[in-house]
């Protein structure tokens, strides 16, 4: 895997992020305003402590350390495959918030979960479902408002035809599906492996929007993120998501947060477009491009419907909004749609987020979880850090 400066969001010279780097002294937090890189472990010791600042942009001048950071360096030896530990790399950009994900925002990818449903996870059916499925429901509930009467009716319309479903519930209905993607300190960064269990033939990226989102329900900032999934796992039974979706090294994050700031808000990325693209080593080759607004609930209901007087995260918390798309191109014999093989390259992309690349393995060949919250904070000790 070759990374370069295409990996770096496009404005990185005039906006402001938020990255985590792993040195041969252990992590460390860096601030990035104007093109200047700024340390801010002395000063929080954790990205999520730095996140609930009032002003978590004017800290990075305000309390970072000017420091030099070679970029392209940074960025190169963050391949898993080309990396020199004694050197510095990017991280998954964030540390102790509670990593959440929402399922089945928008109309594209809900029609999928039916599919999947429908299929009971056999990715041999799909196709033939997926007709029948369009023939019934169509595309047009993409003019749905969630939880309306409007979306009531149409549920009704369904109930009696036989094809309510359970995706459709959450896709359509008052309440979004929000879940714990992995643990704090599980997701990976730029560069890095990401697992697919070996036991799951039908599986796929998910490219999405991340919120980063302050312990006062605040969103801060915006990064990307692959919520990797096994769509048979998730297609036998709903009941198996945690099995679906939390394995070794199956959240990806990044490269950087992009702090909000006069130049860069939310509502850049309602305006944003994701690119997703697979090279797989057996020549497969897939691009596919999907706009975030086309979601079917805003991005500030979603988080208001993750945190709240009823639910807390006192470290913060990022939440993938949702996959605007899943893949479905054939890879092989016609009608089998997509699923992953050891070795493609998946690089999802936003001009203005940057690009998360990465490389998919098995599960139990990637890099084991090691570094935890325990081990996060015996090496702030060690280094005395931070510093009042």
């Amino acid at each position: 895997m070759r990374l370069d400066r295409d990996c770096l969001p496009a404005e990185l010279a005039t906006g402001a992020f938020a990255a985590r780097i792993m040195t041969a002294d252990g992590p460390c937090i860096v601030g990035l305003l104007g093109g200047a890189a700024f340390d801010l472990t002395p000063a929080f010791g954790t990205v999520s402590r730095w996140m609930e600042e009032e002003d978590p942009l004017g800290a990075i001048r305000k309390r970072g350390a000017p420091m030099a950071l070679d970029l392209d360096a940074l960025v190169a030896n963050s391949a898993h495959d080309a990396r020199d530990p004694a050197k510095p790399w990017l991280l998954a950009p964030i540390d102790l918030q509670a990593v959440k994900a929402a399922g089945v925002t928008y109309v594209r990818s809900m029609l999928e979960r039916v599919i999947e449903e429908r299929c009971r996870g056999d990715a041999s059916l799909a196709a033939a479902v997926r007709i029948e499925v369009r023939e019934i429901i169509g595309d047009d509930l993409a003019s749905l408002v969630p939880g309306s009467a409007e979306a009531l009716r149409v549920k009704e319309a369904l109930v009696a035809k036989g094809w309510w479903s359970q995706y459709l519930e959450v896709g359509i209905g008052a309440d979004a599906e929000i879940f714990s993607k992995c643990p704090p300190m599980a997701a990976v960064g730029l560069g890095a492996k990401i697992g697919v269990h070996p036991n799951s033939a039908w599986s796929n990226p998910e490219p999405e929007a991340v919120m980063v989102v302050s312990s006062r329900g605040c969103i801060v900032g915006a990064t990307l993120g692959n919520d990797v999934n096994l769509r048979d796992v998730e297609g036998r039974s709903a009941l198996l998501l945690g099995r679906a979706k939390d394995n070794n090294a199956s959240a990806a994050l990044g490269p950087m947060i992009r702090l909000f700031d006069d130049g860069f808000s939310l509502e850049d990325v309602r305006r944003a477009e994701i690119v997703l693209t697979i090279e797989g080593r057996d020549g497969f080759a897939l691009e596919e491009r999907g706009a975030v607004g086309a979601i079917s609930r805003d991005p500030t209901d979603l988080v208001a419907q993750m945190i709240g007087a009823h639910h807390q995260y006192p470290d913060g918390a990022v939440l993938y909004l949702g996959t605007p798309f899943s893949p479905s191109k054939d890879r092989g014999a016609p009608g089998m749609g997509f699923t992953h093989r050891e070795g493609d390259v998946v690089r999802i992309a936003c001009a203005r987020l940057g690009a998360l690349v990465n490389e998919v393995d098995r599960t139990d060949e990637c890099p084991p979880w090691s570094f935890g919250t325990g081990a996060l904070f015996a090496s702030l000790t060690r280094r005395g850090l931070p510093r009042p």
